[in-house]
């Protein structure tokens, strides 16, 4: 299955989310995102559940990076984006966060958004 995430970049800070409980990985933080439909661009997946899931538009830039899950099932691929406009609302999280990116580290991320984590801190050093 692939997945994208995007991480939504603001004034040094970086955009996470915690997954609302009831659903997978409950509690776990991760960069917002979500699975690709039949048919549908990375690009236009990404800005799609961004709008469903936080309620704001982004423009996507430049591929990130790629990892997977533990089991290899889920190919996470992610993008560096910007919030072009609209106001926060949590449907699919019980929480949000603006972090510095070399703080990302205190915080228990899904397995697959691990990779994310080290390469935004290895570049930002």
């Amino acid at each position: 299955m692939i997945v994208t995430a995007a991480v939504i970049c603001r004034d040094g800070k970086v955009l996470i989310a915690k997954r609302a409980e009831g659903r997978n990985l409950a509690g776990k933080w991760e960069f917002p995102g979500g699975k690709v439909e039949s048919g549908e661009s990375l690009i236009d997946c990404l800005k799609r559940e961004i709008q469903e899931e936080l309620g704001i538009r982004i423009k996507v830039n430049d591929r990130f990076c790629e990892s997977s899950d533990q089991t290899g099932k889920i190919q996470l691929i992610t993008f560096l984006a910007e919030w072009i406009e609209g106001t926060i609302t949590l449907t699919a999280h019980s929480e949000i966060k603006w972090v510095d990116p070399m703080e990302l580290e205190q915080y228990d991320f899904a397995a697959a958004d691990i990779p994310i984590v080290e390469k935004l801190q290895r570049e930002l050093k």
